[in-house]
């Protein structure tokens, strides 16, 4: 009973096999604990929700969470179960965030990602690097490398050879030895704003992945990472609407 067809239709030990079909299950955990932190519906309709995320909620099952993620969440508190994400966001990541709703339409919105027509900004708090001289705000560095998998496989490592990552940072504000940056990365891949910090000499504030893994245990509520996905900006592809999502900045 927990395995089935993706139209919701039960599989069995009797079910024919068909090629190229999509089979879902259910997976359990054994102690699933309550993330007390809430999710924001920021606009909604028959195409996408906008929603802010909060820290510490997966956008999807994983690990040690099966209901406790934003899609679950969603689908139970709206009755819509085709909700899916457009796009990604690191657990320990909070912020603006597109969600699907309508099956149809679903490619337009994955397209915008795919064409680059959809721009990202974050935010981060770092501790400035002693070697940075007192800049004349704002400051700005290009940063372009080559990412690759590291060890263990869930982090990211900077590599020789052609770079397959870009990211555009700036420095906004200073208070006691803390920066408030900007970021915009203009490739999406994994931690790449969070190995870029780290590239710079400046480590988001509360990273547990980088520069070095930290043992795994219970999220520490007190310190979530610092890093918030700030602004979402498009053209609706159905609407043809302009889309501009933002929250609250983070504060040092």
């Amino acid at each position: 009973g927990k395995v089935h067809w993706q139209n919701g239709q039960l599989i069995t030990v009797q079910t024919p096999y068909e090629e190229t079909q999509r089979v879902y299950y259910f997976r359990e955990v054994s102690v699933e604990k309550k993330v007390p932190f809430t999710e924001d519906i920021l606009y909604q309709d028959e195409h996408k929700i906008i929603v802010y995320k909060p820290h510490f909620l997966p956008v999807t099952p994983g690990g040690d969470y099966v209901n406790e993620c934003l899609v679950h969440r969603l689908r139970i508190r709206t009755g819509i179960d085709t909700i899916a994400p457009a796009h990604r966001l690191d657990k320990d990541t909070a912020g603006v965030m597109l969600m699907t709703v309508n099956p149809d339409t679903r490619h337009a919105y994955h397209q915008l990602f795919l064409d680059g027509t959809i721009r990202k900004t974050y935010q981060a708090v770092a501790k400035l690097n002693d070697s940075l001289p007192t800049p004349a705000l704002p400051q700005t560095w290009t940063v372009k490398n080559r990412l690759e998998r590291g060890v263990p496989s869930f982090t990211m490592r900077v590599a020789d050879g052609v770079s397959n990552s870009h990211s555009e940072i700036t420095l906004l504000q200073i208070n006691r030895g803390l920066g408030l940056f900007e970021l915009e990365p203009v490739t999406g891949k994994t931690h790449q704003l969070r190995v870029h910090m780290q590239s710079l000499g400046m480590p988001i504030l509360y990273d547990r992945f980088y520069p070095e893994l930290q043992p795994k245990g219970d999220d520490n509520y007190q310190q979530p990472l610092q890093l918030l996905a700030k602004r979402l900006q498009f053209i609706d592809p159905i609407t043809q609407q302009i889309n501009d999502w933002q929250v609250n900045d983070l504060v040092i």
